[in-house]
């Protein structure tokens, strides 16, 4: 197997993967090495969370989300969690519940996403970065999931996120902790 990096962005590396398979056929396969990220569902009260209207430049389309981000080297997951939370909302959370993590794209792209429900909330002045388009919008939970079910919610993070909140909110809390950056 030979593994060529060929280009070094801001947060990915692109690489381009070659494989003997045991029948002497070679592969060839594009690669995307990404650092991770968190997804935050924050949850005002019982009826009530709050989404994004996020606009994303790759698609050129504004989206509802989850907040969401990328981890920094070294940076502990729920530090990261935290940072977006504030960050993309203004909120802060007095609890935090970590859900697990997921892959965005595995065919193409080794993303971890860790998902994370932020409870009993304070909020704040958002703080977004200077290429984000964002405003936070607080909507009923029932409704976002409604949205996510008719097609309104197109981010697969964020119906991931909403699904497994319904599935496991009424649940007590396990034990389940961030693995260590």
């Amino acid at each position: 197997m030979a593994r060529q990096i060929v280009h070094t962005g801001r947060k990915i590396r692109v690489a381009l993967d070659t494989t003997e398979l045991p029948n002497g056929e070679v592969i060839r396969r594009d690669m995307i090495f990404h650092p991770g990220a968190v997804v935050i569902l924050p949850v005002l009260d019982a009826e009530r969370i709050v989404l994004l209207r996020n606009f994303r430049f790759v698609i050129d389309q504004t989206l509802w989300e989850l907040p969401a981000g990328t981890l920094e080297p070294g940076e502990p997951i729920q530090h990261a969690a935290e940072r977006e939370l504030l960050e993309e909302t203004g909120y802060t959370a007095g609890s935090w519940r970590y859900l697990g993590f997921l892959y965005a794209s595995p065919g193409v792209l080794d993303e971890k996403l860790h998902l994370f429900v932020a409870l009993d909330l304070t909020p704040g002045e958002a703080k977004p970065e200077a290429d984000e388009q964002l405003e936070p919008q607080i909507v009923r939970f029932d409704d976002a999931l409604a949205m996510a079910l008719r097609g309104e919610i197109l981010d697969a993070k964020t119906i991931t996120g909403l699904l497994l909140w319904d599935r496991l909110r009424h649940q007590p809390a396990t034990s389940a902790q961030p693995p260590s950056a």
